[in-house]
């Protein structure tokens, strides 16, 4: 379930800075697009940060020093941020063409202003927000029908579901590894699910986790519109705004 301040933020970023004054400015102009912040100020505990949680955007100030080389090769291996929108804090017009060319996403360069840290972020904006859309959760319960490949029909309630799978409970549990078909109907709109899928967790309490290995095109497609309509309506207006096409 996503907590009040997620449900109205469009995503969440890590900046990674030992300059108050920059990470203040950075806050402040992604406070006021939707995004809550964290901040640090050692690349150790960052570290340590991303691979416990996801963020959709990661900012580093490469002022920091040598620990800055493998940062971003390092967010790339992680499981839950490696493609996570990134920015690179620089020092001028050189870092910022090294930065690029090294593989960060976009460049915050020194003096930094609020006008030109909003508009890096507007030119980002789309690509955090589909970011924030590919590991949206939704919150739903609906029957839930299962055929694995070796057992007869079991029947669940969903818990949440997903682009990628849902979390569900099921009177008889669910082995992890269990492979079969799935289909359940999401409501309003009305959307008829069928897919492939592993069980990839579970638990004591009966509920467990699927991994969707295959859904067909069309019917993924209007997943993922079904999950960002309902992610917009989780938003404020003024935010819900920033999704639509101009």
């Amino acid at each position: 379930m996503m907590s009040e301040a997620e449900t109205h933020n469009v995503g969440s970023v890590l900046v990674i800075s030992r300059d108050s004054a920059a990470s203040g400015q950075i806050s402040d102009v992604l406070q006021g697009h939707a995004l809550s912040v964290e901040t640090s100020v050692d690349i150790s505990a960052a570290l340590d940060r991303l691979c416990r949680r996801k963020f959709e955007s990661v900012i580093l100030d490469l002022s920091m020093g040598e620990q800055t080389n493998d940062f971003l090769q390092r967010i790339r291996a992680s499981a839950s941020n490696r493609t996570s929108v990134t920015f690179a804090i620089t020092r001028g017009s050189d870092e910022t063409a090294s930065a690029l060319k090294q593989g960060f996403s976009f460049a915050l360069e020194r003096p930094l202003t609020p006008e030109s840290i909003t508009h890096t972020i507007k030119v980002a904006y789309g690509l955090i927000v589909r970011e924030r859309r590919r590991y949206f959760r939704y919150p739903i319960a609906v029957p839930v029908v299962l055929n694995g490949k070796s057992a007869s029909e079991i029947f669940g309630q969903s818990l949440n579901v997903s682009e990628r799978g849902m979390a569900l409970s099921t009177a008889i549990p669910l082995a992890i590894g269990l492979e079969g078909r799935t289909q359940f109907t999401l409501p309003d709109p009305s959307l008829q699910v069928k897919a492939e899928f592993r069980v990839c967790w579970n638990n004591v309490k009966g509920d467990a986790g699927l991994s969707f290995l295959f859904m067909p095109f069309d019917i993924a497609s209007e997943l993922q519109a079904w999950l960002a309509r309902k992610l917009e309506e989780r938003l404020p207006p003024s935010v819900a705004d920033r999704f639509r096409p101009q």
